[in-house]
């Protein structure tokens, strides 16, 4: 198995304003790693036992989500697009479906790598390339995309436990660093509204659109269930 080691810290990355970003959960076990070592092997068994490649994150409307939205801007089948917390790989997997050809997928979970190297394998898409890095401590070894995907990933580092704001200082430097510049990042988040998130990648990023996402309505107010946003890294 392919591992990168990664430096850690990030002591250049400005912290994000707490004054003007505040949130409303509490940290829980699903921003640690152990959770999600626990949760992939167990997918990665169930996988090879039935076949079953586990729970898509927030279900497949979220891909189809992004696959319409690149599609209509008619994004190139050969852009080098880089998956953030791959997971079970099952959105590598549709990409390549889609027809893009230059694919890499990165989680810091070693069963996920597993399961997502499987399922990819089992699709015919053995050629995707699929790493075991943390992203948080990896500043300079991923570099060059000219898309990154987050589905969950970013919300998972916002409920660790321990050191969540310099979790997330770090991610965006990361982010930064993997982005070519005018790169775009897509994040689809259920934790952080539009505007929290304009807030905390105001620092390097402009913003280019929000997709459309499914709104509720209680006690006589409307807002969405998530919030995917479209960024663009600037010069």
């Amino acid at each position: 198995m392919e591992s990168i080691e990664c430096t850690r810290g990030c002591p250049k990355t400005p912290k994000i304003n707490e004054d003007l970003v505040k949130d409303d959960f509490t940290p829980s076990k699903l921003g640690t790693k152990e959770y999600w070592d626990d949760a992939y092997q167990r997918e990665l068994q169930t996988f090879k036992d039935i076949g079953d490649v586990g729970e898509i994150w927030f279900g497949e409307e979220s891909m189809d989500r992004v696959l319409r939205w690149m599609e209509k801007e008619g994004i190139p089948e050969d852009t080098a697009i880089l998956d953030i917390g791959t997971g079970n790989g099952v959105l590598l997997v549709e990409l390549a479906k889609s027809g893009y050809t230059n694919l890499t997928g990165i989680d810091y979970s070693a069963a996920s790598v597993k399961l997502a190297r499987s399922v990819l394998q089992t699709e015919d898409f053995s050629n995707v390339e699929v790493k075991e890095v943390d992203f948080l401590r990896c500043s300079g070894e991923l570099s060059g995309f000219d898309v990154c995907i987050d589905k969950g990933t970013f919300d998972a580092i916002s409920l660790n436990p321990e050191n969540t704001e310099d979790g997330k200082a770090c991610y965006i430097q990361s982010l930064r660093g993997a982005l070519k510049e005018e790169g775009l990042f897509i994040i689809t988040s259920c934790n952080w509204t539009k505007e929290q998130l304009l807030q905390m990648f105001s620092q390097g990023f402009d913003f280019v659109k929000e997709l459309p996402t499914p709104r509720f309505q209680f006690g006589g107010k409307t807002g969405n269930s998530v919030t995917a946003i479209i960024f663009k890294r600037r010069h």
